[in-house]
């Protein structure tokens, strides 16, 4: 069939596209040129597929809505369904209904048919739908894990060699095995394309299971259960990639991994711990060519981006920035210090670990083991002549009180805490023995922050709320004014049917205004500091998520789950 010929008389592809696809003459690589044209971006792999079923009398099916048969899989030959692309979606009366994204490959329904001794019926599917529903329901890893299990029936001793304590040598030869390799790789990938700051590699009684962090929640990946016997391979290979004893199993172990991945460099923090199972591995992702450092792409609106602009270009003093683990924290830092950089400004940082490498700024890694900590780093800073300092956390007497001195002989200090809210920072520091008039003088801010995951543009719907449906806090003035619409996570092939698509900071900025300072050297309660700045026009974390929400960027639901109503 001439599959040009076709989509031109479907009217898919334009003569000059047809022309330019006859003209290779052979020269497609062994593509079929119905392939090149949507590799070329001639046409989409939807109209391609719209055009061939309308010629052959085929179903185009949308496999994200599609209610498959399940069961199939359990009797369909996985080898066909990874070489071929197939996906099986429904059996009915002696005939299978077959998910396919290349109508033309007549060969591979055949074998299909071949082999179940029925007749086959094809539906048209496009190649991404197939390989997520593949992953969806075989699990990641399907293809190459089906490789695994034939090579270990074929190889008398593997399954016994698993069972008994092996040593560090035969752990480390199965763990350099091309299959597992791939494994690890494909894990590893997956978690990349998913958008996933964190991989969980977790042993329990039952086997390995595997989730990946998205947008801040967990989200289990399926697994097919032959895994399982593989789980000492797949922790030894990835102990070798980060550079850790693999025959350690009794002590945590922490190591680093650096991919390429797509032309982007990944790094990849590792740490081990032992657990009753088996060991537990958990990787954080840092996708260097994904990374942004703005303050305004953080999510900072007019007003706050205004009044932080103008306390990171402080000429003393203290910032502070708070918020619980994996709330963006070091992010925010990064933007500020990238928003200041120039020539005429020496930059030192301290940290623990060193996440991003900032060209123009000097970056130290911290090792308490060797005495190299925030405070005897940041002593050893000082006498480097710095205009601005970062310290990566704030987390004892001895480094709050250097980072106290630096802000008083006329260094601007950034640094992070861990506080629910802004006004505590200046409680915590007075609790870690630090005097008030010391806090009170030398912090010039606070700012909170949290993340909430970022409604999909491609298909969030509006609705129309009702005051039951929402919290009694919720600024029923404010939605008035911006038309009384929100909106709702509905999912997409964009989202992969998550309905968010990444995520957004929502701030709580202290200032120290004289109230403020004088609360703080009165050593007063963080509550009435607390009283006191939003009295001076604080805006809480709960208002700005608010605002985020009326705006059409979040959710209430994301809303509710990441901050707490405010008191009246």
């Amino acid at each position: 069939m001439d599959s040009v010929a076709v989509l031109l008389k479907h009217g898919a592809l334009t003569p000059e596209a047809a022309a330019d696809l006859r003209a290779l003459n052979g020269d497609a690589g062994g593509k079929p040129l119905h392939e090149v044209a949507v590799l070329r971006g001639y046409v989409a792999e939807e109209d391609v597929l719209s055009a061939f079923g309308a010629e052959l009398g085929a179903e185009c099916v949308d496999l994200n809505h599609a209610n498959p048969d399940l069961s199939l899989l359990d009797v369909f030959p996985q080898r066909l369904m990874h070489r071929h692309g197939l996906f099986p979606v429904s059996r009915e009366n002696g005939t299978l209904r077959i998910a396919t994204s290349d109508p033309l490959d007549f060969e591979s329904l055949d074998e299909v048919g071949a082999l179940t001794g029925l007749s086959i019926e094809p539906l048209l599917a496009t190649r991404r739908q197939i390989a997520e529903r593949l992953k969806a329901h075989l699990g990641v890893g399907s293809e190459t894990v089906e490789g695994l299990v034939a090579a270990r029936q074929a190889e008398s001793g593997v399954e016994l060699l698993e069972e008994i304590d092996a040593d560090a040598a035969e752990l480390a030869e199965g763990a350099h095995e091309a299959s597992v390799v791939r494994l690890v790789n494909e894990i590893l990938l997956e978690a990349i394309q998913t958008r996933a700051s964190d991989v969980h590699i977790e042993s329990e009684a039952t086997g390995i299971r595997i989730r990946y962090r998205i947008d801040g929640l967990l989200v289990e990946q399926p697994t097919p259960p032959e895994i399982n016997h593989f789980r000492a391979a797949i922790v030894s290979r990835l102990k070798i990639m980060a550079h850790l004893n693999i025959a350690e199993k009794r002590l945590p172990q922490d190591g680093r991994i650096k991919l390429r991945v797509e032309g982007r460099e990944v790094d990849v923090r590792m740490s081990v711990i032992p657990m009753v199972h088996g060991e537990g591995i958990v990787m954080r992702l840092l996708d260097k060519g994904r990374m942004e450092f703005s303050l305004q792409a953080m999510g900072l609106g007019d007003t706050l981006y205004k009044q932080m602009s103008s306390l990171i270009r402080a000429p003393h003093g203290i910032v502070l920035v708070t918020g619980p683990t994996g709330s963006g924290k070091t992010t925010t830092l990064y933007s500020a210090l990238t928003e200041i950089r120039d020539e005429t400004t020496k930059i030192i940082t301290t940290e623990d670990p060193v996440e991003y490498q900032l060209p123009g700024i000097a970056q130290i890694q911290v090792h308490p083991k060797i005495g190299l900590t925030f405070a005897a780093s940041l002593r050893s800073i000082l006498r480097h002549d710095p205009d601005v300092v970062l310290v990566g956390e704030i987390r004892d007497h001895e480094t709050a009180e250097n980072a106290i001195q630096a802000a008083l002989t006329g260094h601007l200090v950034f640094s992070t805490l861990h506080t629910n809210d802004a006004p505590s920072a200046y409680t915590r520091l007075i609790d870690m023995g630090i005097e008030p008039f010391l806090v009170a003088s030398t912090i010039e801010a606070v700012m909170a922050q949290r993340l909430v995951r970022r409604l999909c543009t491609k298909c969030r719907t509006p609705y129309t709320p009702k005051k039951d449906d929402l919290p009694r806090d919720f600024p029923w003035e404010l939605l008035e004014a911006a038309g009384g619409q929100l909106y709702q996570a509905k999912g997409c092939r964009a989202c992969r049917e998550l309905g968010y698509a990444g995520r957004q900071g929502i701030f709580e900025l202290c200032e120290t205004t004289d109230p403020v300072r004088q609360l703080a050297h009165d050593r007063a309660s963080s509550w009435e500091i607390r009283k006191a700045a939003l009295s001076t026009g604080m805006r809480t974390l709960r208002q700005d998520a608010w605002d985020k929400a009326i705006a059409g960027i979040t959710t209430v639901d994301e809303v509710a789950r990441v901050t707490r109503g405010d008191q009246a």
